[in-house]
């Protein structure tokens, strides 16, 4: 069995207002190398741009991969391990009974993980976690670089 090429992966959203303009940013790690990616919409929430940053972050892989996750949304997190099978089980219903929110990018990232090997670690937001405060600064700075654009 081939070993599959390992990355971790740092992930955070933002938004100015919620819903109001968000960024996010992925940082990936392979074999010491570092890339990142950033991004900001218009108009979105926070949860919207945390999941935002897991799939850009996933798509920019080439080929299969072992990837950890770390995310400081509990949102994500959760919504993929423990969430997103009783989901899908009860017709995209919530435990209230209502529609479950930001479907589009559920649905987009259980797509994005079918060919990873994916494991998922929560860790606590602004807390010294150096990754994890340089994806959050990014993602904060997209939301500048977007309003600049704006003028």
């Amino acid at each position: 069995m081939e070993k599959l090429p390992v990355v971790k992966m740092f992930t955070d959203g933002a938004c100015s207002g919620n819903p109001g303009p968000g960024g996010w940013a992925a940082l990936l790690v392979k074999d010491g190398a570092r890339k990142t990616l950033h991004g900001a919409e218009g108009h979105t929430t926070n949860n919207r741009m945390e999941m935002t940053a897991v799939l850009m972050g996933l798509r920019a892989l080439k080929a299969p991969c072992a990837v950890t996750i770390f995310s400081d949304s509990q949102y994500v997190v959760k919504g993929m391990t423990e969430w997103l099978a009783g989901w899908v089980r009860k017709g995209w219903k919530n435990s209230q009974g209502k529609a479950v929110e930001n479907r589009d990018l559920w649905e987009e990232l259980m797509e994005a993980v079918k060919p990873h090997k994916v494991r998922w670690e929560w860790v606590k937001g602004h807390d010294g976690h150096p990754e994890n405060e340089l994806v959050d600064g990014l993602a904060v700075a997209a939301i500048a670089e977007w309003r600049k654009s704006k003028k």
